[in-house]
């Protein structure tokens, strides 16, 4: 299997790329990882400036010798070549698995909601820093090679889903990258926001229009929490219980996805 390897928004630690092509070499050796020179360019903030992360996403989605787009990191950036790169998918992208989390959301979403490709929120390759990362990057690769079900989230239970960071959701609603994600079960997580933050993004997932007729929500990891003063006072859970009855849609209880070294496999619609 050849794997394309891309990074879509902030630049990248270079320790990452030895350490994950390492542990392939061993764990998964039937796999060949491409990473597009751009994977180690800078640019301020950025792997490369907008135009050359798209031409980068561009070169590996329309290839046909690449069966999935495996992106580097999150960041911040990805949905800055919506616009460049959506109306340039060709045949092959079609076909293709495009994994990656937090701010590859925005791709992700775009691409579901074109029905180009299968979209999958899971483990990034930067995320073989993390500790044991070598387990947290084994259930991308095992779905991504094997089609592997042990690295899917436990609670998927046949129904159609999709998991975003809460910020990129947000930052997607009244645009028309947004999905339609009827009769979806909607997994959210979050990372270095504070809670009053979660909740008025919690606020606009409950009121949007766009996403009246989910089948229901549940939360996966919410990390790195910023401090509150004074004390916030409610609980994750009971925000999300309060919100879902706003929205008329069941809280369905925590999800093992999000900035951790638990975070499992959620292919947008069914698994």
């Amino acid at each position: 299997m050849r794997i394309g390897v891309l990074a879509a928004s902030s630049r990248t630690n270079p320790a990452a790329i030895a350490k994950i092509t390492a542990y392939v070499a061993t764990a998964f050796p039937g796999v060949e990882l491409v990473f597009h020179p751009q994977c180690l360019e800078t640019d301020g903030h950025f792997a490369g400036s907008d135009f050359r992360r798209a031409a980068a996403f561009l070169e590996y989605a329309n290839d046909p010798a690449f069966d999935a787009i495996w992106f580097l990191r999150g960041g911040y950036g990805a949905n800055r070549i919506l616009a460049m790169v959506m109306p340039e998918l060709g045949r092959a992208a079609r076909h293709k698995t495009y994994l990656g989390y937090s701010d590859v959301g925005f791709l992700l979403g775009a691409l579901y909601a074109r029905r180009i490709g299968r979209p999958v929120h899971g483990p990034m390759v930067s995320d073989v820093n993390r500790h044991d990362g070598e387990a947290t990057v084994a259930r991308s690769l095992g779905w991504m090679v094997r089609g592997d079900r042990a690295a899917l989230e436990p609670g998927l239970n046949g129904q159609p889903s999709a998991a975003f960071n809460l910020s990129i959701l947000t930052s997607l609603i009244g645009t028309p990258w947004l999905p339609d994600l009827t009769d979806h079960v909607l997994i959210v997580e979050e990372v270095s926001e504070p809670m009053y933050a979660i909740d008025r993004m919690l606020f606009k997932v409950a009121n949007a229009t766009q996403l009246k007729g989910i089948a229901g929500l549940r939360l996966g990891a919410v990390t790195a929490v910023q401090e509150n003063d004074p004390p916030w006072g409610e609980t994750l859970d009971y925000m999300m219980v309060r919100w879902s009855r706003d929205m008329g849609v069941p809280y369905l209880g925590r999800a093992e996805v999000g900035h951790t070294q638990a975070n499992h496999v959620v292919p947008f619609g069914v698994a």
